[in-house]
């Protein structure tokens, strides 16, 4: 049995490839919601409570290494042979850890929501946070997980989304970020800020589709163009009036992104097998 808390719906299908959502920092699976209720009837819809978040909790080690183990794990405990994986922010540093420590043989197209391959801003990348988050102001934060997190949480939420996103989005994601667990968020913030996926992004072979947020507060235009321009096989997905979180801010939109992907890819493999 897997490690992690799955969040699941639906049911496989002969031909069609699963569907795996890694949600982002603070977060956990079910902010999936919208994917987990109107998918299930595609196919089998899996969001993991990734380590040191939901019910998953310290049960994997809390690092970005540790969660890509762990997604490697259920994938092959699970007889997954395919997928669509969406990592959304901390979540694509997951997927990326998994590919790089396992390959991508597994994957059908991996989505980008809204995430550049390195956090931290320094004197070789300026393309991190939208804030220009570097060391010395990160090692700050880190002491404040641990010891405000109450008084950041909110401020998390907000930044989450576009600056006039709907109320019940923002009190969703702040009512849920407070429950968890300040340690193991400062452990996994210290993992996924010390990742840099740079080297890799060359050498993943799969399909990408950079899903970004127009009006994202977190990262920038030129963050998903630094990665098409060296993704061998990429494509850049706007999502005009959404931030962070293009999956629940246009949620009808993006379901009809992975439905159309799930589906491209379930016709070739029908195509194949003829």
């Amino acid at each position: 049995m897997s490690r992690l808390h799955l969040h699941r719906a639906g049911r496989r299908r002969p031909g069609v490839p699963v569907l795996i959502l890694l949600h982002g920092w603070s977060c956990h699976g079910g902010f999936f919601a919208p994917q987990l209720e109107e998918l299930g009837g595609l196919t089998e819809v899996i969001a993991p409570d990734l380590p040191g978040h939901g019910k998953t909790a310290d049960a994997v080690t809390p690092s970005i290494e540790a969660g890509a183990d762990a997604l490697a794990a259920m994938m092959q405990q699970e007889g997954i042979a395919e997928a669509v994986l969406v990592g959304w922010s901390m979540g694509a540093l997951v997927a990326w850890s998994m590919i790089e420590r396992h390959g991508s043989d597994r994957l059908s197209t991996l989505v980008v929501e809204d995430m550049a391959p390195r956090v931290i801003n320094g004197p070789d990348w300026t393309l991190g946070t939208l804030n220009g988050l570097d060391g010395p102001r990160n090692a700050v934060f880190l002491k404040a997980i641990e010891s405000q997190w109450p008084l950041l949480a909110p401020a998390t939420a907000r930044r989450s989304f576009a600056l006039d996103a709907r109320k019940e989005l923002v009190e969703f994601a702040e009512r849920e970020m407070r429950k968890a667990s300040p340690p193991l968020l400062a452990a996994m913030w210290r993992s996924l800020t010390t990742q840099d996926f740079r080297p890799l992004t060359p050498r993943i072979d799969v399909p990408v589709v950079l899903a970004r947020g127009a009006r994202s507060q977190l990262y920038s235009l030129a963050a998903a163009e630094w990665q098409a321009a060296h993704l061998p096989r990429a494509r850049i997905e706007t999502f005009a009036q959404s931030g962070h979180s293009p999956h629940l801010e246009e949620a009808s939109r993006f379901n009809d992104m992975l439905v159309g992907l799930i589906e491209r890819r379930g016709r070739a493999q029908g195509a194949a097998n003829a």
